[in-house]
């Protein structure tokens, strides 16, 4: 599936220390949410809005020294507009994975810039979310 990446843009970005005590031998487990929204205009059927966040949040049950929601939004003009919903799973997928990177350092900029030690999310090769892994199975030249 051929496409153009139109852009991307930031729809949230909020940081909020949490004053958490900590013991000093203590392991934390931050566990950051992502989620995943696709839109497309009704106007134009070949622009796609793929929108990837992740969040992590403080409870009191998991206490985490900071709140964090980054919310990107990555803008994509399909070459045609009429395409089999596996192609359009797989191209999902495909800008999920180009905007990923942009969302890792988009987290690593904000908590170093907030004078905390800056959070590295881990580099991911694969598919993020459970549901996109069946698609990601087939031959790379199989959606083309």
């Amino acid at each position: 599936m051929r496409y153009d990446f139109k852009g991307i843009t930031t729809e949230e970005l909020t940081y909020k220390l949490n004053r958490v005590q900590i013991a000093p031998n203590q392991r934390l487990d931050i566990k950051p949410q992502f989620a995943r929204q696709v839109r497309k205009p009704n106007d134009n059927k070949k622009l796609i809005f793929i929108s990837l966040a992740v969040k992590i949040e403080s409870t009191e049950k998991e206490p985490k020294p900071f709140n964090l929601d980054v919310n990107l939004v990555g803008v994509f003009e399909l070459e045609k507009d009429n395409y089999t919903a596996q192609e359009e799973r797989a191209f999902v997928i495909e800008a999920t994975q180009l905007l990923y990177p942009y969302l890792r350092s988009t987290v690593s900029n904000l908590t170093a810039n907030a004078f905390i030690t800056p959070l590295n999310l881990p580099i991911i090769s694969g598919p993020i979310f459970p549901e996109d892994r069946d698609v990601y199975a087939f031959a790379p030249g199989d959606v083309n």
